[in-house]
């Protein structure tokens, strides 16, 4: 049965995966097993088959099923969705090159391009791998474990990047700053430490770190970003705060890594903090993986071949993927249909996403040229 791109979307588009992938992932492996393919469910749930014989090449295609919150149906139409417009399902069902829900682009549009490139690619010298992973918008685990048991040579991992090549991406990682005082009467403040207002001090050393310790500019990536997002702290309006917790977002640039920040952030903060209080910086989830900075020679085959095939531009993704875990092992680019954002607003994880039908059969027939290339 021959796959196509817009009906699988369709029904990809259409399958809820925004509070769990099990039907998500039935629709997948229901589709590989009807083209004659054979895929397994790995320890954490991913879906992996292969094409092709072991020796030679080995090209891995990577994206994942999983979605943001809240869900919302599938519309098709002609135009993309203003900026005030809500996806509600009653915005048109007509041949419009235009696809409307949750997921649309980020990733069942690049889903539906890797897995028609994945099944119309002859390998002659080379192997050829789909790799899904089902936690990508949470926890991470499956695109770790995916890098740390499949070996390749190269890795396109399906993202909403407009067709252009991205050869690199900002690590991200959350964590907090607390602050240890001593709790005391508000009557007598004198008496304790108030932690909450040691925080004034330090959220200002935040917004020094970059000068003062960080990695510097990054000649693909830029500056790192470091957001203050949260403050919390004290128990009741009459006691002086013994603890005073800051969390944090951080965009880190190579060669940062989540644990070397912490340590010298924490190096960093210690210096603004009175002698009487004392400062911890830890990961938020420190169990569970993060993404961290990754960058690809834009020299490379993979990128030069994908590039050519596409038409597209290469410069770095806007966000975080787990294409970092697999840049360790080799060449890695994040390419797709659909955008982050347009020049309306947000379009992934927004309340407008969309994806161009168009834009998803160039990212297949650009892939599978890719691998046709290499493997």
């Amino acid at each position: 049965m021959a796959f196509d791109i817009p009906s699988f979307h369709r029904r990809a588009v259409e399958t809820r995966s925004d509070e769990h992938v099990d039907d998500m992932r039935s629709l997948l492996v229901d589709t590989l097993e009807d083209a004659g393919e054979y895929p397994e469910i790995d320890d954490l749930g991913n879906v992996v088959v292969s094409r092709g014989d072991e020796d030679g090449t080995h090209i891995l295609l990577n994206t994942h099923i999983d979605t943001v919150p809240p869900h919302l149906p599938y519309e098709r139409r002609t135009e993309p969705p203003g900026p005030d417009e809500t996806i509600d399902g009653t915005g048109g069902d007509g041949d419009g090159d235009i696809v409307c829900g949750r997921g649309a682009c980020d990733a069942k549009g690049p889903l539906a391009a890797l897995l028609d490139a994945f099944l119309t690619v002859t390998p002659d010298d080379g192997r050829v791998t789909l790799a899904i992973s089902t936690d990508e918008e949470t926890t991470q685990t499956g695109g770790a474990h995916l890098a740390d048991t499949i070996d390749a040579d190269g890795y396109i991992v399906g993202e909403p990047t407009g067709l252009d090549v991205c050869t690199a991406a900002r690590g991200q990682f959350e964590g907090t700053v607390t602050i240890h005082g001593e709790s005391a009467h508000a009557a007598d403040p004198g008496s304790g430490h108030n932690a909450i207002r040691a925080a004034a001090p330090i959220l200002q050393a935040m917004e020094s770190y970059e000068e003062k310790k960080g990695p510097g500019e990054h000649e693909t990536l830029g500056y790192p970003i470091l957001t203050p997002s949260m403050v919390e702290g004290g128990e009741a309006t009459n006691q002086v705060p013994a603890e005073c917790t800051i969390t944090f977002d951080r965009r880190s640039v190579p060669p940062e890594t989540s644990e070397s920040f912490c340590a010298d952030l924490q190096a960093h903060l210690e210096q603004w903090l009175p002698e009487s209080m004392g400062l911890t910086v830890d990961l938020i989830r420190p169990d569970t993986p993060f993404p961290e900075a990754f960058a690809t020679d834009t020299d490379a085959e993979l990128v030069r071949t994908l590039q050519e095939a596409s038409g597209g531009g290469v410069r770095q993704f806007g966000a975080a993927t787990e294409a970092s875990y697999f840049a360790n092992n080799g060449p890695t680019v994040v390419f797709g249909p659909g955008d982050l954002s347009d020049e309306t607003g947000a379009v992934a994880h927004s309340k407008r996403e969309y994806v161009r039908l168009s834009e998803v059969r160039t990212a297949a027939r650009a892939v599978r040229e890719t691998v046709e290339r290499l493997v």
